[in-house]
């Protein structure tokens, strides 16, 4: 009769040491920095909100950062812009920027007011980079421009070559 050596158990099998009392396995190896992370948040309203309610929704997610131990750095008010496509029938909204550190827990809980917030079309928090600064776009119409005399006497050249060929 063969004997074969026992098989190694798989990679789900096998067992860890359990962490030490109060560090959760996934801790492990993780350097700490600090508790505050540098975020930002994009906010889309609904453009239809008054002005008076934008700016509540504002001061009342920097309440939350602050009440959670966070620090505000700053609000950038994009105003109204045009968007890509309609949301809920609407073709516009009143975006902000909203710079912050927070701990992931005071991120959370911001996330979560936001989500049932009447006037908050979408939202998006992003860890900041250091160093960047995001600014608002860039208009699409360029302001009009005068005409040249170049342009004027070629647009008049074009037009009399094709009143002779008529």
């Amino acid at each position: 009769m063969l004997h074969w050596p026992p098989l190694p158990a798989s990679p789900s099998r096998r067992l860890f040491r359990a962490a030490p009392a109060g560090e959760a396995d996934s801790d492990r190896g993780k350097e700490v920095l600090g508790t505050l992370t540098a975020y930002e948040i994009l906010l889309l309203l609904d453009p239809e909100l008054p002005e008076e309610r934008q700016s509540e929704i504002v001061s009342r997610t920097r309440e939350l950062i602050e009440r959670g131990g966070g620090k505000w750095r700053s609000h950038d008010p994009w105003g109204r812009r045009r968007l890509a496509y309609e949301i809920d029938h609407k073709a516009e909204g009143v975006y902000h920027l909203l710079v912050f550190e927070a701990s992931a827990e005071t991120l959370a809980e911001v996330t979560r007011i936001l989500k049932i917030t009447d006037g908050v079309v979408r939202h998006l928090a992003v860890r900041h980079i250091e160093g960047s600064q995001t600014r608002a776009p860039r208009d699409e119409t360029p302001p009009p421009r005068e005409e040249s005399d170049r342009e004027r006497e070629y647009a008049g050249a074009n037009i009399v070559s094709q009143e002779e060929e008529e």
